[in-house]
């Protein structure tokens, strides 16, 4: 998402206000779903009640590992949520840029 935020700003590309829009709404609600279920997700991180056998003791840690480690899923999901905001950048610039060239088109005429 931060290629396209960057190609957006060097006026690589340009979206309608119409796909624009689209664009925007979708961002909203994956980032709404992100900030909605990160908090129901936490329990994630904490180690699970597995029982005390030998496979539980062997597993809790891995299990609370694969959540949060580097590529981990909360980890993984934080980042996402990260990009939505670069995705959101890019498409504002990327309408800027239509609007930019949609007005040096009508000048012509």
């Amino acid at each position: 998402m931060m290629a396209m935020r960057k190609s957006a700003a060097d006026g690589h590309f340009a979206i309608s206000e119409t796909g624009g829009q689209a664009l925007l709404e979708a961002f909203r609600e994956m980032a709404e779903w992100v900030d909605d279920n990160l908090g129901k997700l936490g329990h994630l991180a904490q180690e699970p009640q597995l029982g005390s056998s030998n496979g539980a003791n062997t597993m809790k840690p891995f299990v609370q590992q694969v959540a949060t480690d580097q590529q981990g899923f909360i980890t993984m999901l934080r980042e996402f949520r990260t990009s939505i905001g670069d995705a959101e950048k890019g498409v504002r610039d990327a309408m800027t840029n239509y609007q930019t060239i949609d007005q040096g088109s009508a000048q012509t005429f």
